[in-house]
């Protein structure tokens, strides 16, 4: 299968003309807040309810895995650094290292808890490559099963998901590597 290309040089005018300084990665709309004391994942880590509670499956000094509370598939995790940056390049060596080292050690627990026929993994940059919460960069990790598609999610804006977030939070967790 091969595709057309249809060419529309008018639209970069249009694209530089709405894109404003201090609109990259971790940016928000004007007029956000977007500061760690309103940050869901900055709040999740200062709370005081249990890790289970709180969705976190691992955490360190640098990096924090948890539960996607909106998960495509069980087992979706997120791993991300524990201070709040949005942007991948801001973070310093040590913030780097534990966030691969989580990223490989979430990805061995999913493959451990659950089986997967593949996964995926990937970071939405910015608002525009879709990223929900912007302003704290995050990975996500989640497992994939030949046949794991259907159209539930097209047509009736639905998820269906085997297992509770509970459920996964305690899979997940005994898989965790030591």
């Amino acid at each position: 299968m091969s595709f057309d290309h249809l060419w529309s040089g008018w639209r970069s005018q249009y694209i530089e003309s709405v894109t404003e300084p201090g609109t990259g990665a971790g940016s928000e709309p004007s007029g956000d807040r977007g500061g760690p004391e309103h940050c869901v994942f900055c709040q999740l880590f200062a709370g005081a309810a249990t890790l289970e509670e709180r969705h976190i499956v691992w955490e360190g000094p640098d990096a924090v895995v948890l539960l996607n509370a909106y998960p495509y598939a069980s087992g979706h995790l997120l791993v991300m650094p524990r201070r709040h940056i949005g942007d991948l390049g801001e973070l310093d060596d040590d913030e780097s290292i534990a966030l691969w080292e989580a990223t490989r050690k979430a990805i061995k627990a999913i493959e451990q808890a659950y089986h997967p026929n593949g996964l995926n993994f990937g970071a939405n940059l910015g608002r525009a490559a879709g990223a929900g919460i912007p302003r704290h960069v995050h990975i996500h990790v989640l497992p994939r099963w030949h046949g794991d598609t259907n159209f539930m999610t097209t047509i009736a804006a639905t998820r269906v998901l085997p297992e509770s977030l509970p459920d996964t939070w305690a899979r997940v967790r005994a898989a965790w590597p030591s």
